[in-house]
């Protein structure tokens, strides 16, 4: 049996953990990106997921229609899995294939957002470019602490890509397959995903790096004193940096990128064909099928930031931090029809107006 000494210290324990969480707020919150959704609540470590391809059917014209019954499965079925507390107030932030449905038609996410919340309780918001930003480099400040050296992160997902600091970011729906889908219609005429883009000559390099250039443009108007940028997302730590380190001959791999090494990586490998480069670097042939995009992607982003050095440093990070920490993100989620109709006239940027504003609802007679 536990001696009193062993239970007024379990006792004690007890204190400390609730004087410690007793000022943390009870939430819930749902990452929703372009290829499924996390979940996660405010004081516990699991994350939940459950994945849902969000860009193929916008990249096909059919909207978010046939992604919602899964949808609103996940946002009931997450949290039954993870135990989460019932009582805790619920928010989902949707990312980059929930501003892409903004921009083919707001009046018509509204609707489906709508939707969404009765049929799961769950006020969903699209986020902006900017506010994903904050969440990232927030979220990759926790999880690096001091071994984040440099002023802002790179994060490439599949729809859009964030260079993310504490006060300025950059971001676009210019993601991975994104960006690798535009230059198949460039170079290939082909709406394939992936296409084959290989073998490819110098001259087709030479107007996939004048085509990024168009892209980029934004960069140095949103960050005006240039980034020191680390990278953290797997077209980076799994894709790039394994196959420069192939070239390099380091076995134990690289934590530093040059634009010298990246232009050399594509220098010899861009001329192969697909199924010859996966096999000499010993990666599977649907990784390297993204694989040239994703080097010319990466050293168009460091000439455009001037950095001669990119780190790198793998986080499985999503927006669940800066999420929960959201009080913005709450309060419109109790004031969510309102958002819904700021959404449906002024857009994304709904976000950013005042949830005081809204009127307050009338009294049920």
């Amino acid at each position: 049996m536990p001696t009193l000494r062993a239970l007024l210290a379990g006792l004690a324990g007890c204190l400390l953990a609730a004087v410690a969480t007793a000022g943390e707020p009870c939430r819930v919150a749902f990452d929703m990106g372009s290829s499924g959704i996390r979940a996660g609540q405010s004081g516990r470590p699991e994350v939940l997921r459950a994945d849902i391809d969000y860009l193929a059917p916008l990249a096909a014209g059919r909207g978010l229609g046939e992604t919602l019954p899964p949808t609103v499965a996940a946002l009931r079925d997450l949290p039954a899995q993870g135990g989460f507390d019932r009582g805790c107030p619920r928010l989902g932030g949707g990312f980059s294939a929930w501003r892409m449905a903004a921009q083919e038609d707001r009046r018509k996410l509204a609707g489906d957002l709508e939707a969404i919340r009765n049929a799961s309780g769950v006020a969903v918001l699209v986020i902006p470019q900017r506010q994903e930003g904050a969440y990232g480099y927030l979220g990759a400040r926790q999880l690096l602490g001091q071994r984040l050296t440099t002023s802002h992160i790179l994060d490439i997902g599949g729809g859009s890509l964030q260079i993310a600091g504490e006060s300025h970011s950059f971001g676009a729906l210019f993601g991975q397959k994104l960006w690798h889908r535009e230059l198949c219609k460039a170079l290939r005429n082909s709406a394939e995903l992936p296409c084959k883009l290989q073998p490819m000559s110098p001259a087709e390099l030479d107007s996939a790096r004048q085509l990024l250039r168009t892209r980029l443009q934004g960069i140095a108007r949103d960050l005006p004193g240039g980034a020191r940028m680390t990278a953290i997302s797997r077209p980076v730590t799994r894709g790039v940096a394994p196959a420069v380190a192939h070239l390099f001959n380091r076995p134990a791999g690289i934590d530093e990128l040059s634009p010298v090494m990246l232009r050399a990586t594509l220098e010899l490998h861009a001329g192969l064909g697909l199924d010859d480069m996966a096999e000499g670097l010993g990666i599977e042939r649907k990784h390297a099928a993204y694989l040239i995009s994703d080097l010319l992607l990466v050293e168009g982003l460091m000439q455009a930031t001037g950095n001669h050095k990119l780190r790198i440093a793998e986080l499985d990070l999503t927006n669940l931090p800066g999420l929960l920490a959201d009080d913005r993100g709450y309060r419109w989620a109790a004031s969510h029809d309102c958002y819904l109709q700021r959404l449906r006239t002024i857009g994304v940027g709904a976000y950013f107006s005042d949830p005081a504003t809204c009127a307050a609802p009338a009294a049920k007679r």
